[in-house]
């Protein structure tokens, strides 16, 4: 069997205001030949820099904020390499871990999606993967080998694009947040397995992705659309009924919360349960899904 070459991948980044995470991405792509760069209307010139970085990149520079599914979606109709590794700006992997994943899913043809596994700045890993919530809770100690999962944190993916042909990618109403949810639990249900391999690891500078000229501003985005995502997951792959509920039960304990954090005086938490309360407020069920 052959071993995998970094030609045969192409990475994709999605950015927003995320110039200050280019320089330690470099030590990868450095060596990558097929790289898109899809930017959600960067105001720190992350597209130029990102260009000038890597020549031979394809930077998309989407005039607004696209969501990050959304974004992931423009650059994967570009793919024409057989796999594509989706990567965070605040996630950094070496070469030879990606060389890694990829010499792991050519021994498993079947797998539609690989993963490393997440470890902070410190070296201490994250839990990066479960079952899907929706079935069960998991339960018992962190994966000593590579197994099949229900669900990875989209931070740090590996897609065998042909195993996604029947069930696509990204649900575009998914602006931030649950999109990774999503695309896991149809391919859970269309039985295309998803691998965690915990002997390649991916550093993960967790909330670290996006430095915009207003911290608070986006502490209220992430609550706002976090708030509109659950919400819509919960009706997608639950029902109407139960997602109204649960915005009935969200807002109250929301309402309740709220002052508590003004009284603690928090400003980003504040701010993050602002937006989670107006987002709750502001979603509506859709009869379509």
């Amino acid at each position: 069997m052959d071993l995998p070459t970094l030609d045969q991948v192409t990475v994709v980044v999605v950015t927003h205001h995320s110039a200050h995470c280019l320089a330690g991405l470099n030590a990868l792509l450095a060596h990558c030949p097929h790289i898109i760069v899809s930017d959600n209307a960067s105001n720190d010139g992350t597209p130029a820099q990102a260009q000038a970085l890597w020549p031979q990149a394809q930077v998309l520079a989407h005039p607004h904020n696209l969501g990050f599914g959304a974004a992931n979606n423009r650059a994967l109709s570009r793919v024409t390499t057989p796999l594509a590794f989706l990567l965070n700006p605040d996630c950094e992997i070496t070469p030879e871990g990606l060389l890694a994943l990829m010499a792991a899913a050519e021994a498993m043809p079947d797998a539609a999606l690989l993963a490393p596994q997440l470890v902070t700045a410190k070296g201490q890993a994250e839990v990066n993967y479960r079952w899907p919530h929706t079935l069960w809770t998991s339960q018992g100690p962190a994966a000593e080998g590579p197994c099949c999962v229900g669900f990875v944190c989209g931070a740090a993916m590996l897609f065998r694009m042909d195993r996604f042909e029947p069930v696509g990618f990204f649900d575009e109403r998914f602006f931030l947040y649950y999109e990774d949810d999503d695309v896991c639990l149809r391919l859970f249900n269309a039985r295309r397995p998803m691998v965690l391999l915990p002997d390649i690891q991916a550093v993960h500078r967790s909330r670290g992705s996006v430095k915009g000229r207003s911290p608070l501003k986006s502490e209220y985005v992430r609550g706002f659309h976090h708030a509109q995502s659950k919400l819509i997951f919960e009706q997608k792959h639950g029902s109407r009924a139960r997602a109204l509920s649960q915005r009935r039960s969200l807002l109250v304990s929301t309402s309740l919360a709220l002052p508590l954090r003004v009284v603690l005086f928090s400003p980003k938490r504040i701010a993050r349960m602002a937006g989670r309360w107006m987002g709750l407020v502001r979603w509506q069920a859709d009869d379509a899904i």
